[in-house]
């Protein structure tokens, strides 16, 4: 098993001169678990040459972190990442994208308050990560080979999950995909809901991510010199529109005007539900209607960090703008709910 540690609260202490968290290094981290000792499993660590908060994420991290699972793919069965919580959602989905045709687990976990307070959840959460991240069926696979996040006795798909709270343990919840896994006295694992890959294929890796990319979120009394100036940034490419509901937005001419120009201009907007729970549904509504007729694609039942970070990896890929937006509703790892028409694997 290999120990990723990048950063973040569980590895975090007190500075005594001015109450701040800062990351300390990793073996402070490693003394403050004895209780791993008495797992039965061999673990190796690596960590950021300089670890990060994760509010200091970006795409180049992501590539660091996916550089180190495939250099070591063949060297360990499972992997788990120590991450802050804050973008953990981010990088789980990103890396879900990165890892094609990924055969072994990939396990994300945090905490809230650091290892070496005394009511830390740090401990539980690491423990039970790289029990999960080590536990085979009876052919001896892996039980979750995919891109997870575990918090507080819920194991989630990567790309599903979202960080819904600052102060409860329990921060992290999976909106629109039921849990993976709930532990308690016993491991319980969700079988059929697990993603399991083509195991005649190798790994796939993908390193390559466009940052041309911003979130557009809706509220009422949004002005138009607000929506001009976002969709007018120099060399954007793609937008996450936040929308109402089940994918509604104003009607206004001048709104409906501003998308039609940026997606002549080759501006993939994608559009998902500030809603926590349900999926876009534009053709329920005429507002919704009007959205596709102005060019918006549906981002179905993709979160806004599976939406964003889709986005980046499928523009980076090299596909054009009408590619990329049929490509948002076809799964690539199970961070959207594929519908009738949009249920084959994209050729990347």
């Amino acid at each position: 098993m290999l120990l990723i540690y990048t950063g973040g609260t569980i590895g975090m202490v007190q500075n005594p001169k001015t109450g701040a968290h800062e990351p300390l290094n990793f073996e402070h981290l490693m003394s403050h678990v004895p209780e791993l000792a008495e797992l039965k499993v061999a673990v190796s660590t690596t960590q950021f040459c300089k670890p990060i908060d994760s509010s200091n994420m970006n795409p180049q991290h992501w590539c660091d972190i996916a550089r180190i699972i495939v250099d070591n793919y063949d060297s360990y069965e499972g992997f788990v990442v120590l991450h802050g919580t804050d973008t953990m959602a981010y990088t789980a989905s990103a890396l879900s994208y990165m890892l094609e045709n990924l055969d072994k687990p990939v396990i994300f976990t945090g905490s809230q308050l650091p290892i070496g307070v005394l009511r830390t959840d740090g401990k539980e959460n690491l423990i039970s990560s790289i029990e999960i991240a080590a536990a085979r069926d009876r052919a001896g696979f892996p039980m979750v080979p995919e891109v997870c996040v575990y918090f507080q006795t819920y194991l989630f798909r990567g790309n599903r999950s979202k960080k819904l709270s600052a102060e409860e343990f329990k921060a992290f919840r999976s909106p629109n995909y039921p849990q993976l896994a709930n532990i308690g006295v016993h491991i319980s694992y969700a079988h059929h809901h697990i993603h399991h890959p083509d195991r005649t294929l190798g790994l796939r890796p993908h390193f390559d991510f466009c940052s041309d990319v911003t979130f557009l979120k809706l509220f009422p009394g949004i002005t138009p010199q607000t929506v001009h100036a976002i969709l007018s940034i120099p060399n954007l490419k793609g937008v996450v529109l936040e929308s109402y509901g089940a994918g509604n937005a104003m009607t206004e001419e001048w709104f409906l005007q501003e998308i039609r120009e940026a997606v002549a201009r080759g501006i993939v907007i994608v559009n998902v539900s500030q809603c926590a729970t349900g999926m876009v549904e534009m053709s329920i509504y005429d507002t919704g209607n009007q959205l596709i007729e102005a060019g918006v694609v549906s981002g179905g039942d993709l979160t806004a960090e599976a939406a964003v970070t889709k986005l980046m990896f499928l523009l980076g890929e090299g596909h054009t703008p009408k590619q990329v937006g049929d490509l948002m509703l076809v799964p690539i790892a199970g961070e959207v709910s594929p519908t009738q028409s949009e249920n084959l694997k994209p050729r990347l």
